[in-house]
């Protein structure tokens, strides 16, 4: 038997394992589903929120940016602790999916049994009795009146309301409605919110100079709001102009 045959035996009975190192580390936050850990973006496994541009009702029958209310939630839990993620795979946008940890807590079961997020029953049944315990004590998206993430996104209309109260025939279009859309929510709800250069938010009213260039698009960090009051609320000052 030759030198060489002999080496490859042995190199063929190694184990070989197919786990992926752990990604660790502060996490930039982008919203309730998604961070971003050094170079690598994270999808957490399990669970489903809703983005930043969805649209709720709250507990007044209001129109509510529950994901934003969900991004700031995550954020104020756990953005300066250290996260340690387990890789579970890769989804068709390039995405790491992953099981989470800050400082020991798993963040997805965290975020569910807050009421911040559904079960990804799709994938899924892991966190179905932290959903259940936040559905029944009405926390986080359950207090108003939402749809689920997954039908959400594609806009399901057919999609019943989720949550403790009932919309009315007046509100339920906003359950579909986007915080980013290219147009508003409602009708009242006509208010535009950017971010300039400098990074602050401005709001616009349809009387002002830059409303009609103003694109509304998630990504470039755009909101609609129902009046001056919300907006300056979310941290924006009326434009100059």
């Amino acid at each position: 038997m030759s030198r060489w045959f002999c080496l490859a035996l042995v190199v063929l009975s190694l184990p070989i394992s197919a786990e992926a190192a752990d990604i660790t580390g502060v996490p930039k936050i982008r919203d309730a589903n998604q961070v971003t850990i050094g170079n690598t973006r994270i999808r957490l496994a399990g669970s489903d929120a809703p983005g930043l541009d969805q649209l709720c009702l709250n507990a007044n029958g209001e129109r509510w940016n529950c994901g934003v209310a969900a991004h700031d939630a995550l954020v104020a839990r756990t953005s300066d602790k250290t996260w340690t993620c387990r890789t579970q795979r890769t989804d068709r946008f390039g995405r790491t999916i992953a099981k989470c940890e800050a400082d020991g807590e798993d963040v997805a079961q965290w975020l569910v049994k807050s009421g911040w997020a559904l079960s990804y029953v799709r994938f899924s049944h892991v966190y179905d009795a932290d959903e259940k315990a936040a559905r029944e004590a009405q926390v986080g998206l359950w207090t108003g009146a939402f749809i689920a993430p997954w039908d959400w996104r594609v806009r399901n209309k057919k999609a019943g309301p989720l949550g403790a109260i009932k919309p009315t025939p007046e509100t339920s279009p906003i359950l579909l409605a986007s915080a980013s859309g290219a147009t508003p929510p409602s009708p009242a709800c006509r208010i535009k919110g950017n971010v300039n250069r400098a990074g602050v938010c401005i709001y616009h009213t349809p009387e002002s100079r830059w409303y009609a260039k103003i694109k509304m698009r998630v990504s470039k960090g755009t909101r609609w709001f129902c009046s001056k009051e919300e907006a300056e609320a979310a941290g924006c000052r009326e434009t100059r102009r």
